[in-house]
């Protein structure tokens, strides 16, 4: 029987979604919690790849076994996992469903916080010269954005891949005025490595002055590098959203 699994964890203290060596991972947690549960190995494969200290508010993975799950399961394997994860929801899908290759759609925020909150140091980046910000320059990115479907400047070196095509549906900044925060919003059918990350990082620096609107059209036309790139830190990254004809 196969089984989709929807959960939410806190990324700081973990070197991403995948099993590493000598490293925490959510991953490895979750097999481990959900083999004492099942009383068997488990294998489990999530909607995709999240990097070292990124968070994910709402995440979907898929696991296989020969037991039925016990009407106890949520309770207790929520009971073995860690304060940073939490199982909310558990399924039956059909055996061919994949959690990861039948996702039609992902949604990120990136939280961008105006004033020093002790509060929120682990799940939004503080950014003291935001007064600095031209706010319409970093809007125009994200519009900017949805005129294009390969994203090379926007990819970390190395990846390996060999195509940089997304489908972008949204891309746009949010002031939360209440929060002293100011939230990106992007939604695509995949996401390359880093993307989002270095988008915002683009965005800041065109508010900046640092790029401008045209440098990054222009990177985004030839699929080149751009002439400055920043990666902005990974707590401040949630995946919010993923989406299944099912």
């Amino acid at each position: 029987m196969r089984y989709f699994i929807t959960l939410s964890y806190l990324g700081a203290q973990y070197a991403g979604w995948q099993i590493q060596p000598n490293a925490n991972s959510v991953q490895a947690t979750l097999e481990q919690a959900l083999g004492t549960i099942l009383q068997e190995q488990i294998e489990i494969t999530g909607c995709g790849r999240t990097d070292a200290g990124v968070h994910a508010r709402y995440y979907v993975a898929h696991f296989d076994t020969q037991k039925p799950v016990p009407p106890s399961f949520l309770q207790g394997v929520n009971s073995l996992l860690p304060q940073d994860i939490a199982i909310h929801q558990i399924r039956e899908v059909h055996a061919e469903a994949h959690a990861r290759y039948d996702a039609f759609e992902r949604s990120y925020e990136y939280h961008l916080s105006l004033r020093k909150d002790p509060f929120s140091t682990g799940t939004a980046w503080f950014y003291p010269m935001h007064a600095k910000l031209d706010f319409d320059k970093m809007q125009a990115v994200g519009a900017l954005l949805l005129s294009f479907d390969a994203f090379y400047p926007f990819c970390k070196t190395d990846s390996g891949l060999e195509r940089y095509h997304c489908s972008l549906q949204k891309a746009y900044w949010e002031k939360r005025p209440d929060e002293h925060r100011w939230v990106f919003h992007i939604t695509a059918n995949r996401f390359l490595r880093g993307m989002v990350r270095l988008i915002v990082g683009a965005c800041i620096q065109t508010g900046k002055g640092q790029l401008q609107l045209n440098d990054i059209q222009t990177a985004l036309e030839n699929q080149t590098t751009l002439k400055k790139s920043l990666s902005v830190p990974a707590h401040g990254l949630f995946l919010t959203d993923v989406k299944y004809l099912y």
